[in-house]
């Protein structure tokens, strides 16, 4: 049974990437958690009389409760399926902050949002909500939808990496059971500024990739960066129709890189496909996948 966190502002736009997480997990048993906070601006005014703050709060947590029982309403007019229930969140909060509460207590497997903008995952890097989660959740996959996108089966999914860093196989496992979920081919993407032999390191590190990738069917491409990383991912994803980007985020990471990139090279990024956003664990939980490691060896 999975659990999906969806945080929701009843637009169009988090429609969209309900309806995908809908689809996405369409023959697998899951509770859909939808998520709305809600902090009315009167609530911050200490001049304000407390009965009229209180009287706010309330109003908008009627709002917030009425949305959220109209989206399970159109959820079970739009797509009948048994292997699906839901539980609606309505909380005054910040989104970020009750995010990483539902993620503690209910054992949340995935964070599914939506991208905001004409240019889709270029929203994400470029302040939105969803780059405040990204960074902000420490140990759940985040997957962004950009806006409008149609849903389609991830047959082709892409890993950008460097090989600088060594990846546990538990890090990596949001990655490999989508790759089994959907039967899907893995295309490990290396983006260099040059093209120039791997180092020993970089070497090792694919070669644990390929251990770990051993079921799925996988493919290695070194491309040289166009302008931007961002930029050199948009190109890569469309020219062998992509239909997933994912990569791990950590310090040096091609995530981090595209949020720091400077925005003139940014607003270049028109990539239209879902991006699936994977934390590092922490050094506990590196032991774990180092331990796991040694088991299957």
């Amino acid at each position: 049974m999975r659990n999906i966190l969806i945080p929701t502002d009843f637009s169009e736009n988090a429609w969209n990437a309900t309806k995908y997480a809908l689809e996405l997990f369409a023959d697998e048993e899951c509770v859909f958690h939808l998520l709305n906070t809600y902090t009315p601006s009167i609530a911050h005014s200490r001049f304000m009389a407390s009965t009229v703050v209180y009287g706010a709060e309330d109003a908008t947590q009627r709002n917030s409760r009425k949305g959220l029982e109209s989206q399970v309403l159109r959820i079970q007019e739009t797509f009948e399926n048994k292997k699906h229930s839901f539980r609606t969140i309505s909380s005054f909060s910040l989104l970020v902050d009750e995010i990483k509460e539902q993620i503690k207590e209910e054992a949340i497997d995935l964070v599914v949002t939506g991208t905001k903008g004409a240019s889709g995952l270029e929203e994400v890097f470029m302040g939105s909500n969803t780059v405040r989660i990204i960074k902000a959740v420490k140990d759940c996959p985040v997957l962004a939808i950009p806006q409008n996108f149609e849903f389609e089966t991830p047959s082709e999914i892409a890993f950008a990496t460097d090989f600088n860093r060594f990846y546990t196989v538990s890090e990596l496992q949001p990655l490999i059971e989508m790759a089994h979920t959907f039967n899907a081919a893995v295309r490990i993407v290396h983006v260099q500024y040059e093209i120039k032999a791997l180092t020993e390191l970089q070497q090792f590190n694919l070669s644990m990739l390929r251990k770990y990738l051993a079921e799925v069917e996988h493919y290695v491409h070194t491309v040289s960066e166009l302008n931007s990383v961002s930029k050199t991912l948009e190109v890569f994803t469309d020219e062998l129709d992509i239909h997933l980007l994912a990569m791990l985020n950590y310090q040096h990471s091609y995530m981090e890189r595209m949020t720091r990139e400077p925005v003139v090279k940014r607003v270049a990024f028109h990539t239209q496909i879902p991006l699936l956003v994977i934390p590092e664990l922490g050094m506990s939980n590196h032991s774990k996948g180092k331990k796991e490691l040694s088991l299957s060896n």
